[in-house]
């Protein structure tokens, strides 16, 4: 933030607090001294002229702290759909979001037509050890129902302190009277990436965002796969599929070193923005995981953000062939500012570039093959399971797997 811009700032906040409330109507009388005395003290006038006549005639009373941070929300939100300010929870749930680490029960929750369902319990979380179950229906938390409730709160009511018990009532298909469930909180670490075999010598990762851990889940998971290839064939893997479809993105940092773990060298990503710190190039490092074995990367509209930054360099590389559907089309980058009293703002910062050069903003990564496929494939999260029997998608990705089946990195 340049010194004027806070200067700015501090002058409408003071105004805000200060001379709107005590001056009233009359501060305005100064304004044209003002403008022609401070350019930044007329932005300021007019601020507090407006929040004024709010606080004496709108409908309802207002508090004027309530005020103020919407003022401070709208003109963040005003300047594109991705910039936003948080508020301390909402910046608590952006770190917790990114970090992978939480203190609560280990329930991965979605909504289905109005009611909170379990999609799976986090292996080893109290709720896993407690017996409740993916397709559960939370009922009531600690007695008080939910039904009132949307998604964040009922997380919100579930999380707490590690040690803290919370009661959870479910209900379960099939079972008459609901389940009661007593847990006790404990520090909980999200996983990104979810992995299996589908054929001896072919491995699946479903990657369901970008944290700080995904790039060492993804590595872990690999080295585990190329075990239980070589126990079965005596051979490393043969292919991957990487599972993008409806990955929302996350952490710009972590996109760049999952796409290193397949690259030897060449540019992953550039961005170019307004301040140094906003401008850099993204290269990768010698070494190949899979030593040039075969790649094929599922996308779909839900793609976006990070996960086309991987897709994008996989693709511009000709490490990994794209299948499935055009990609969301998000190529900003968004920093997060702490600010004080633990609060900040999430703030367009920069365009970012594909390896080729190209922005893929409003526009997307196109897949090699087009495939379409249904939107709701995997399940959301990292605990949905592949349906083997009806996905066109992983179908096309196993297939040309199988006819490629190694590949050499051909850097740009």
């Amino acid at each position: 933030m340049t010194l004027k811009t806070r200067g700015i700032l501090v002058l409408v906040i003071g105004t805000v607090m200060g001379l709107a409330l005590s001056l009233g109507g009359g501060f305005v009388a100064g304004r044209d001294q003002a403008e022609a005395d401070d350019p930044g003290r007329d932005h300021a006038e007019l601020f507090a002229e407006v929040l004024e006549r709010v606080k004496r005639e709108y409908v309802e009373p207002l508090d004027d702290a309530e005020l103020v941070e919407s003022a401070v929300r709208g003109m963040v939100a005003d300047l594109d759909r991705h910039s936003q300010y948080l508020n301390a929870k909402e910046f608590e749930d952006i770190r917790i979001s990114t970090t992978g680490s939480y203190s609560g029960v280990g329930l991965e929750v979605s909504t289905r037509e109005g009611e909170i369902l379990v999609i799976s319990p986090i292996d080893g979380s109290p709720a896993a050890r407690a017996g409740i179950e993916a397709g559960d229906v939370i009922v009531s938390i600690d007695g008080a129902s939910v039904a009132e409730d949307g998604l964040d709160d009922t997380i919100a009511r579930m999380r707490g302190r590690p040690g803290t018990p919370v009661g959870i009532t479910v209900r379960r298909e099939a079972l008459e009277d609901p389940l009661d469930f007593q847990v006790t909180r404990q520090r909980i670490h999200v996983t990104s990436v979810r992995h299996e075999m589908l054929e001896p010598s072919i491995g699946y990762v479903r990657v369901s965002q970008f944290t700080d851990s995904t790039a060492d889940e993804l590595s872990q998971a690999i080295d585990e796969m190329i075990d239980a290839a070589q126990r079965e064939t005596g051979n490393m893997l043969t292919g991957l599929v990487i599972d993008l479809r409806n990955n929302p993105g996350g952490i710009l940092d972590s996109a760049v070193d999952v796409s290193d773990l397949f690259l030897d060298d060449g540019v992953i990503v550039t961005a170019d923005g307004r301040t140094p710190e906003a401008r850099f190039v993204r290269t990768a490092e010698l070494g190949d995981v899979l030593d040039g074995a075969a790649i094929v990367v599922i996308v779909n509209r839900g793609s976006a953000s990070a996960s086309e930054i991987v897709a994008g360099a996989l693709q511009d590389h000709h490490r990994a062939l794209v299948v499935g559907t055009t990609t969301f089309g998000k190529g900003l980058v968004q920093t997060v500012m702490p600010l004080s009293e633990g609060r900040a703002i999430k703030l367009t910062t920069s365009r970012y570039y594909t390896p080729s050069g190209d922005t893929i903003h409003e526009i997307g990564i196109a897949p090699d093959i087009y495939v379409d496929g249904d939107r709701n494939q995997p399940a959301l999260g990292v605990g949905g399971v592949i349906d083997r029997d009806d996905d066109a998608q992983l179908d096309e990705a196993l297939k040309q797997i199988r006819n490629r089946r190694v590949m050499h990195s051909s850097a740009l």
